[in-house]
């Protein structure tokens, strides 16, 4: 059973709006064992929307639309559904006396072109809405020689859109499967190397097909492998999927950090939280991103003593003064050197992380050169450096968990 989820509306389709619906609902189905195989976005035109429904019919067991069954002439939903199927628009009293009683409670009087939100494809059924007036359609749609499809039209308000799923819709999609297969997700993240390498390292389970299948996603230089099992139930989904989760974590080794929605920071959080230890930074070129994530993961103050960020040449020049070392001629990784083991003692931690500036292109070279990392400890300081390449958009933030995941790292060899 495969469901298709149709979002509505100009505003969608010329992006002034993000569609979160779609993302929502289709997480939903999977919850309940319905694998959705499509996603449609379409614009307020009617020809537009029978050409989506015609196919969504054809090819899709279960349709959820959201958007299109408000009042004004551009909510084309319901006339949409009905020109498809070749049927009428049909008066709903019970729907007309609901929206009359919504209007009535707010002491206003409603509109006659309300009344168009009571009219439904005939065959179908109104979906409550109790704080809406706009009621959700639902219908079975007869296909020859095949199993029929179910449609679910919802309005595009997501808190009514919401209680109307869980109220009728998720109720009535348990009905149509039985209760009897479930859809679980369990992810992994990793950091380290590119996508290619990573899929190289690991044994053909990414291959198309395979039960539970992997996917794979690089998102601003952090790779995500995601295990997908569809069962019985949850348990036996986290079983079916447990032989998978285990090859891939003897196979990556350290180059996993995480779990589900654990982030390169949540992780060093609970190395240094494991350990009683405690962590201060500096930072050049990042303008103080490494200080907001590890703020972030340290709600309770364990942790992360604070940090320093400079934006200038000069910036760094005074740091070098409060030690004494007024040499602003000293190369990066030497400068990066004396002030990693400053700002450990400055604030008193058991590590100070510090990245430096980013390399700026001379324009002789499409290379934009060496971004250097600084850790220090209680009596030793370890710099390393690694290109500083990538796509603009995401060069920040890779630069920042290359400092993070060279703190993880490390703090993992201390401890084997």
């Amino acid at each position: 059973m495969y469901a298709e989820v149709i979002a509505i509306g100009d505003e969608l389709t010329s992006g002034v709006r993000l569609d979160t619906n779609s993302q929502w609902l289709s997480q939903r189905l999977g919850e309940l064992g319905v694998r959705t195989l499509y996603h449609s976005t379409v614009g307020d035109d009617l020809g537009a929307n029978v050409r989506v429904f015609h196919e969504a019919f054809d090819r899709s067991d279960i349709i959820v639309c959201t958007g299109g069954l408000g009042p004004t002439a551009d909510d084309l939903t319901r006339q949409a559904i009905a020109e498809t199927l070749g049927v009428e628009l049909i008066l709903d009293e019970e729907s007309l006396i609901h929206i009359r009683s919504m209007f009535a409670s707010r002491k206003r009087e409603m509109p006659e072109r309300n009344t168009i939100q009571a009219m439904l494809p005939a065959g179908s059924f109104a979906i409550a809405n109790p704080h809406g007036t706009a009621p959700g359609i639902q219908l079975r749609h007869e296909r020859e020689g095949r199993n029929p499809c179910r449609l679910f039209a919802l309005p595009g308000v997501p808190a009514e859109m919401r209680e109307m799923w869980a109220q009728t819709v998720s109720p009535a999609i348990q009905e149509l499967t039985g209760g009897r297969r479930v859809i679980r997700h369990h992810e992994i993240k990793c950091f380290g190397v590119g996508e290619s390498d990573l899929e190289q390292m690991l044994p053909d389970i990414i291959a198309r097909g395979r039960q539970p299948s992997v996917g794979i996603t690089v998102h601003k230089a952090t790779i995500t492998l995601r295990i997908t099992a569809e069962a019985e139930s949850e348990a036996a989904c986290l079983e079916a999927m447990e032989p998978t989760i285990s090859t891939i974590r003897d196979c990556l080794g350290s180059l996993i950090f995480g779990e589900q929605s654990d982030e390169l920071q949540h992780a060093v959080s609970k190395l240094l939280r494991e350990r009683s230890q405690t962590l201060a930074t500096f930072e050049w070129g990042s303008g103080g991103l490494l200080a907001e994530w590890l703020s972030d993961a340290d709600e309770q103050n364990v942790f992360y003593r604070g940090g320093v960020v400079a934006r200038s040449q000069s910036a760094v020049e005074a740091v070098l003064r409060e030690i004494n070392e007024a040499n602003s001629s000293l190369e990066e990784s030497s400068m990066l050197r004396k002030v990693a083991a400053h700002i450990r003692d400055q604030f008193s931690a058991d590590y100070a992380l510090c990245l430096g500036a980013f390399p700026v292109a001379d324009g002789s070279t499409s290379e934009l050169g060496e971004l250097y990392f600084a850790l220090a400890t209680k009596g030793n300081v370890v710099v390393k450096s690694a290109p500083f390449v990538g796509h603009p958009d995401i060069l920040k933030e890779r630069a920042v968990k290359q400092a993070l995941n060279f703190l993880r790292t490390t703090l993992i060899s201390s401890s084997e």
